[in-house]
């Protein structure tokens, strides 16, 4: 009788896994420069069709009006919890400059969980890119004395080597992983001709955010992303590996629209992560 108990707890242990697997994604995110048109015009209005596609969570960006869109951090958070979304993180302009902490401070007042860096700062060599690793975990520090997360976001050419070095690894290797973590844009480490999983696989635990941003098949141009679910990228394995390696955050991103709008483009992407299983 021990050994059958046994056989049917593990047996249970197994079902279980299979049903968790597979989930349904209730919750993602939108980057708004997806929308920065329409979110420079009427960022309240916006934000209200955002949540109507089933968004639950945005990250924002530095852009003419402030991360918090002319609004205060704190009537930011409210307005957007009362729209049933959070504001998860947002991504900030001169990590050098003095105000970097004011931006700390004030975001978070607005109930972000990280801040990140979506450039390499002008970095261009070995050596610069020692810099910035430097440079990330000084913003780490000043980021964890407000509660907060320091964060990278990546494009395609920090995948190049420089004098047999990759610079993202570089970064990944020289930051403190208790203060600053990785935001994987998807759609450049395929465009830089780099595999997803394995960085997924070598770094458990560092990329706790992900830009879900798909291509366009068989395209040659650099800037080719398109509506999720009608390009290249199998979003379905990548996203399964990413939320078993620790990523927590999955935000879409469209920077292309053909034949759309940002806005319908947005719907459409919402459309597609709400079918994916993890």
């Amino acid at each position: 009788m021990q050994t059958g108990s046994l056989l049917t707890a593990a047996g249970l242990m197994n079902l279980n896994k299979v049903f968790a697997g597979n989930a349904v994604l209730k919750n993602y995110g939108l980057q708004l420069w997806t929308v920065k048109e329409d979110m420079a015009k009427d960022p309240q209005g916006v934000l209200k069709q955002v949540a109507s596609f089933g968004y639950t969570q945005i990250e924002s960006f530095e852009g003419g009006k402030g991360m918090f869109w002319g609004i205060t951090p704190a009537d930011f958070k409210k307005y957007v919890s009362s729209l049933g979304m959070t504001a998860v993180s947002s991504h900030c302009n001169d990590i050098y400059k003095e105000s970097f902490e004011k931006k700390a401070a004030d975001s978070a007042e607005a109930g972000l969980k990280f801040l990140i860096s979506p450039s390499e700062s002008g970095a261009k060599t070995i050596d610069d890119y020692k810099k910035l690793a430097n440079r990330f975990n000084e913003c780490g520090a000043i980021c964890k004395k407000n509660g907060l997360l320091f964060g990278y976001h990546n494009h395609d050419a920090i995948f190049k080597p420089i004098d047999n070095q990759i610079p993202m690894e570089l970064l990944l290797d020289g930051t403190d992983k208790d203060t600053v973590v990785f935001e994987m844009d998807i759609y450049w480490v395929v465009t830089a001709g780099a595999d997803p999983v394995a960085y997924l696989k070598k770094y458990k635990n560092r990329f706790r955010l992900g830009h879900v941003k798909d291509r366009i098949k068989n395209a040659s141009e650099h800037d080719a992303s398109c509506i999720l679910g009608e390009g290249s990228i199998d979003f379905p394995k990548i996203l399964d590996e990413a939320k078993e390696k620790g990523m927590e955050y999955f935000i879409v991103e469209q920077e292309r629209f053909d034949n759309s709008t940002p806005l319908k483009s947005a719907e459409a992407d919402a459309k597609y992560l709400s079918t994916i299983n993890l």
